[in-house]
């Protein structure tokens, strides 16, 4: 059994084909979990001709774009977005919305659909999770989706 942190992909998930949903919205930070999600797949021996990359307007369009993707030849998604909280209801009805709507195009298409969308009370919240110099969350999100593919393969064998 593998230890808790370590991975080691196979070429199920190298191999895999994966789907990246953006936000242009934000895109000060979601621009560098894109980047970093993208760099981290690539470090871990997926091609780029493997990465198909769609960008949305903001955080509530990114579950139709997934289940598009869904839809065509992709073994995982990976949904990236901000969604900072205001001082009105609006983040609390789109972030719901859109783990809601993510969760069931997962479920409906039976494949892996990674939230990556940063749900935080400030900005500087976000920008920590998407500074690319400290903890950035876009290479957690690429070995998710990899991580799920290996999962998957592994059940269905």
């Amino acid at each position: 059994m593998k230890g808790i942190g370590v991975f080691s992909p196979s070429t199920k998930s190298i191999d895999a084909s994966y789907g990246i949903v953006y936000t242009s919205w934000n895109e000060h930070i979601v621009g560098s979990l894109l980047e970093n999600t993208r760099k981290e797949l690539i470090s871990l021996g997926v091609s780029k001709n493997n990465i198909t990359t769609v960008e949305v307007p903001g955080a509530f369009e990114i579950p139709l774009a997934a289940k598009a993707l869904a839809s065509k030849n992709i073994d995982a998604i990976i949904t990236l977005g901000a969604v900072i909280k205001g001082d009105t209801p609006h983040f609390d009805f789109i972030a719901a919305s859109c783990i809601q709507g993510i969760l069931n195009v997962s479920l409906e298409k039976e494949k892996p659909i990674i939230f990556g969308v940063l749900t935080t009370n400030t900005e500087e919240q976000a920008l920590q999770r998407s500074d690319k110099n400290r903890d950035n969350k876009g290479a957690e999100f690429a070995r998710s989706a990899m991580q799920m593919i290996e999962m998957l393969s592994g059940i269905s064998e």
